[in-house]
């Protein structure tokens, strides 16, 4: 396989969603095991975004059925993608753990050397996950990277491509706008709420920043490497204690 064939492959449904399933798995067991529900307790707020409508219709049952429809909407777009194509490659796979570990270990240092470009050097940039226990805080980690990713640049920047199109704009003005409004929204999303940061200008400005990297990320690598990258990311800053 050559790299043009991998760098193609690697952004197809059949191997970004896959990739991205254990991830999937992974946060919404621990969630689960951890809040003792499907529904509360230790969720990441774009999770629980995502889920208001179908618990407002049928709590635990709506939620239930949130689940089916994401694994029902990624088995058809994997076979549909599959068909014709002949079996997996496990290389791309192993692949996309090097470039998800790479953009991952390059993502803080990246966004804060453009915050500081755009403020100025020495600032406090980051702010944490709080008074969040490690186990938490890993499990939040986990779910950025899945439902962060999914909310603002699978379908937030989707519908700004989609919008940007309805509207006539070329291809160049709908993929910019698609990706500043994006990482400007995901960056707002932290200080929603109770749970919501304090905002400040470093903070925000480093979000947005960091969202426009991802944004970027996603349509140049496809959702399954953005998510990885994401949470690896999240998780390395927990793990490293200056989250």
């Amino acid at each position: 396989m050559t790299l043009q064939q991998y760098y193609q492959a690697s952004r197809e449904p059949r191997y970004s969603l896959l990739f991205a399933l254990p991830l999937w798995l992974l946060y919404e067991g621990l969630a689960a095991l951890m809040s003792h529900s499907t529904y509360a307790g230790v969720r990441n707020g774009a999770d629980v975004l995502l889920k208001t409508v179908f618990v407002s219709l049928g709590g635990k049952t709506g939620v239930t059925v949130f689940g089916f429809l994401i694994i029902i909407a990624g088995a058809v777009l994997v076979f549909r993608d599959a068909r014709g194509k002949g079996p997996l490659v496990s290389k791309v796979f192993l692949g996309m753990i090097g470039e998800s570990l790479v953009y991952a270990a390059l993502l803080g240092t990246v966004v804060s050397t453009l915050t500081s470009l755009l403020l100025h050097p020495g600032l406090a940039i980051a702010q944490g996950f709080g008074e969040m226990g490690l186990s938490t805080q890993l499990v939040v980690s986990l779910g950025a990277g899945l439902y962060e990713e999914l909310l603002f640049r699978v379908l937030m920047v989707s519908a700004f491509l989609a919008l940007g199109k309805a509207l006539g704009w070329k291809t160049p003005v709908s993929v910019t706008v698609a990706l500043i409004a994006s990482a400007l929204i995901f960056s707002g999303f932290h200080y929603v709420g109770p749970l919501g940061d304090t905002l400040t200008l470093s903070s925000f400005t480093f979000r947005a920043v960091a969202g426009l990297a991802l944004s970027g990320l996603y349509v140049a690598r496809g959702f399954g490497i953005t998510a990885w990258a994401h949470a690896l990311y999240d998780v390395g800053l927990s793990l490293l204690g200056v989250a």
